[in-house]
């Protein structure tokens, strides 16, 4: 077929939170390389939209609320017309028991009228009827309560409905967050990862095919639906309901091996066998990651110790369970579990290795990124498919498998089918009952014996039949068959498998030439953490490792859960997770052995909390490692409020929120005595910080000119646009400035935007439009925000003082003026239009001179030369 004039769109669809999926991460870079235009989608943590790149692959991450799974589980829980009946009036337990007492209230008043009636000459005839009053009302009352434990026990069964939509309708909550996006998207292809987005794949199709737009859709079946043990006896009925339901609807099927793709044919009565795309390592970045990563030193043992490794997931069928009962049959073996977030699973593995005596033997190591997989493992003896015999299992080899192998790796496998046949017709393993901790140790025994032997028959052929760089051709042909449609080309060179995930504003571009260079096999491999402030860290590697040849860096951001943007970096670390012992000791891992220089930001730890709240405590183990730190310092962790009161009329800490000026005093102390007692190289990136640390050199805040060159003339406009965009008002001295430009604005004289909260690429696009920027008057310096509006050619008033323009011996081209002049320096430039242009002139070359990351990086020199 023809090429098309446009990169056809992909959606690759996905319900998990996509980080850890090598499956789909492979299948979108290996589409994206061909030439298609790819978006992955995945499900969100929180409660917002997350967007980043994966190299060229758009990753766009989506919440998932819970409303039709709790109105669901409402309607079932009052239940039809009987259970309305049945439980009439009473909601709950609580409900239950209420009535319950107010029974017995009303039983002891009647009794008691019962008793005085009685007592009286003329109420024996009362009483007597009032008897048979309260006999009626506990037969009621006593029939109520036996009606609502019927009910009770009926739903307690775990019935089930064989409709999917009642059975388990979070797949409803999901085609509620997913499908909008994938229509609006309208790619050409929607690609469907397993059972839980079928549905959504399937509807969005059909609702784009109604508007008159072309999208065809496959189904990726990584697993036998019907021979999994779910469970809930809920996901039992629906998970093969809503296959059976949208199968055929599918215009192609995939599946993970040919046992697995006959089995589903013959089950759905298919009119063709799904491909066979199995779930292979990459094979071209095998070896690129040696020595840099290793799961034998991630758990500290050294060379010879016998170590046997499982990667993946922790559930009770994997069978691990059956290699910690048999480690006090193997007193010289050691077992690493590569695992993600600790869960309960894990937990009961531990507590059994310690009830048996080898906890010590049992090392927990974390995941890394799918093309280090198998580097990481190879620093390991034998890999482990220990599971145990479960429709499931039995019909394909598993993706851990294949990663072994791929890492040199022997395998040491249950009696399940596919695998062990694999095993045995290729010389490649040991097999053993599954379940069975004595024939696991027998056979982890013969394999450590015979290991040489049985590493001979991993060749270069099997690994070439069981390599992504294969299985990838077939679904780029089934793309093309499905959809019709053939991209022109591909991106040129190789595929980006070891591309790491970078953030990014909504509709941000991907970081182009990746914006800097990836740690590799350079003389200087430098980290940049952990802050990222403003994406400072990102500008400062991507103007380091451009303009010097030796230099590779990584950007290393730790993230709050209260963050409102992300700007891009190598690796995003769950500000929450770090409070995890297991996520500290990988950022030790990740930085002792893979840096040869820190740049250490804001003064915060680069281990998380292991060591304390600061980098100081951090320190030690950086030197002892060898690896050489300088400090980064940005404003207020540093900055002296006390001395900037005195300075300035207007300084911020006169509008901070209350107590805040105390914490800053005590933090900023702290940093600066820190800075003084390293020794360390210190760099400040605004000038008047220079004030607060005489020691320290001037790295200027660094500004991609390019991305915020402006877009229109300046004061063209009658009514001047003028821009104010504070992060936090009271460290803009926003408050103070307001009213008169919402006057100005008010009287026609100029047209304000108050730019608050908004994403940095909607920020971006009002400045580079703007007139005038009005950036802040509570510092007494120039920052980003101020940069960035240079950059864009637009005048910018701020408050910038004498004493930190001395100290940096460079005076920018801004406007400089006060909350009390600040009208009157408006008014100069709506009155004198060439002066504001030509201000605007002199800014952008300013910025160029100074800020274009040239400046940063000479800065840098001495640090990086050491």
């Amino acid at each position: 077929m023809p090429p098309s004039p446009t990169p056809p769109k992909l959606a690759v669809v996905v319900a998990n939170g996509i980080t850890g999926d090598s499956r789909v991460q492979k299948t979108a870079l290996a589409a994206a390389h061909a030439g298609w235009d790819v978006t992955l989608v995945g499900r969100a943590a929180g409660k917002k939209p997350e967007h980043s790149w994966l190299g060229p692959v758009k990753v766009v991450r989506l919440p998932v609320g819970n409303r039709m799974e709790r109105l669901v589980n409402a309607r079932k829980s009052r239940g039809g017309p009987r259970a309305r009946l049945t439980q009439w009036g009473i909601r709950d337990r609580a409900a239950l028991d209420q009535i319950r007492d107010a029974h017995r209230v009303w039983v002891r008043e009647q009794t008691t009228r019962i008793g005085h009636l009685a007592a009286t000459p003329l109420g024996g005839a009362a009483a007597v009827g009032l008897r048979a009053l309260v006999r009626a009302g506990r037969g009621a009352h006593r029939l109520r309560l036996r009606a609502y434990r019927w009910e009770q026990r009926r739903k307690t069964t775990g019935t089930t409905t064989g409709d999917w939509r009642r059975d388990w309708p979070a797949l409803l909550d999901l085609d509620l967050a997913f499908g909008p996006f994938i229509e609006e998207l309208a790619p050409d292809v929607v690609h469907a990862n397993d059972i839980t987005t079928i549905h959504t794949a399937a509807r969005a199709a059909s609702r784009l095919r109604a508007r008159g737009r072309r999208c065809a859709w496959l189904y990726d079946s990584h697993e036998y639906v019907a021979g999994i043990a779910w469970a809930k006896a809920a996901m039992r009925s629906a998970f093969p309901a809503v296959e059976r339901e949208y199968i055929h609807r599918a215009d192609a099927v995939v599946t993970v091996s040919p046992e697995l793709a006959a089995l589903i044919r013959a089950d759905h009565r298919l009119p063709e066998t799904p491909a066979v795309v199995r779930n292979a390592p990459v094979r071209a970045v095998v070896g690129a990651a040696a020595g840099r990563v290793c799961v034998r030193t991630a758990c500290g043992l050294r060379p010879g110790v016998p170590l046997l490794v499982y990667a993946g997931w922790l559930a009770p069928d994997r069978g691990v369970g059956t290699a910690v009962e048999a480690l006090p049959l193997l007193p010289d073996h050691h077992l690493a579990l590569v695992a993600g977030a600790p869960g309960a699973g894990l937990t009961a593995l531990l507590d059994r290795a310690a009830e048996l005596g080898v906890r010590h033997r049992v090392h927990v190591v974390p995941y890394v990124p799918q093309h280090q997989v198998a580097d990481y493992l190879a620093g390991a003896d034998l890999g482990l498919v220990p599971f145990h015999r479960m429709p499931n299992a039995e019909h394909s080899l598993p993706t851990k498998a294949a990663e072994y192998l791929h890492a040199g790796l022997p395998l040491v496998s249950s009696d399940i089918r596919a695998t062990s046949e694999f095993v045995r017709a290729h010389g490649v393993g040991e097999v053993f009952t599954a379940e069975d901790a004595a024939s696991f140790a027998a056979a982890v025994l013969r394999a450590t014996a015979d290991r040489d032997g049985l590493r001979k028959n991993i060749t270069d052929e099997l690994l070439d039949g069981l390599s992504w760089e294969r299985e990838a051709k077939t679904l780029l042909r089934l793309y093309s068959r499905i959809s019709g449609k053939t991209p022109a080309r591909g991106t040129g060179g190789g595929p980006y498998w070891d591309a790491e995930e970078r953030a990014a504003a909504r509709g941000g571009p991907a970081p182009e030439g990746g914006g800097w260079r990836p740690l590799g096999a350079t003389p200087v491999r430098l980290g940049l953490a952990p802050a990222n402030h403003a994406g400072q860290l990102a500008a400062f590697a991507t103007a380091i490792t451009h303009r010097r040849e030796g230099v590779s860096a990584e950007v290393v951001k730790h993230r709050s859960a209260g963050r409102r943007h992300d700007y891009p970096a190598d690796v995003l670390v769950d500000g929450a997770a770090l409070k995890n012992l297991d996520v500290q000791l990988e950022q030790v891992r990740r930085t002792l052995r893979r840096y040869t220089h820190l740049l250490a930001d804001a003064f915060r730890p680069v281990f998380g909390p292991l060591n304390g709240t600061s980098i100081e405590g951090d320190l030690p183990a950086l030197a002892q490692a060898g690896v050489r730190v300088a400090l980064l310092a940005h404003g207020g962790e540093v900055r002296d409020p006390g001395r900037h009161r005195a300075r300035h009329p207007y300084s911020l800490f006169r509008d901070a929120p209350e107590g805040y000026e105390a914490t800053l005093t005590r933090l900023a102390a702290r940093n600066r005595r820190i800075a003084e007692e390293s020794g360390l190289p210190v760099y400040v990136t605004t000038p008047d910080l220079l004030l607060d640390l005489p020691g320290a050199v001037w790295a200027p805040l660094v500004v991609d000119t390019g991305a915020w060159t402006g877009t229109r003339p300046v004061m063209t406009r009658r009514r001047p646009l003028v821009v104010h965009a504070p992060s936090a008002r009271w460290t803009k001295g926003t408050e103070r400035v307001l009213p008169l430009l919402q006057e100005y604005d008010r009287r026609g004289l100029i047209d304000f935007r108050l730019a608050e909260g908004l994403p940095p690429a909607e920020v971006r696009t009002l400045v580079r439009g703007a007139d005038v920027v009005i950036d802040q008057f509570a510092i007494g310096t120039y920052g980003a925000f101020a940069c960035e509006g240079m950059a864009a050619g637009r005048p910018v008033v701020a408050h910038v003082d004498e004493e930190s323009v001395a100290a940096c011996g460079i005076r920018p081209p801004i406007v400089s003026a006060t909350p009390d002049t600040l009208g009157a320096a408006l008014e100069r430039l709506l009155d004198d239009r060439e002066f504001a242009v030509r201000t605007g002139h002199e800014s952008a070359a300013f910025v160029r001179e100074h800020h274009d990351g040239t400046a940063t990086a000479a800065a840098l020199d001495a640090f990086l030369s050491s």
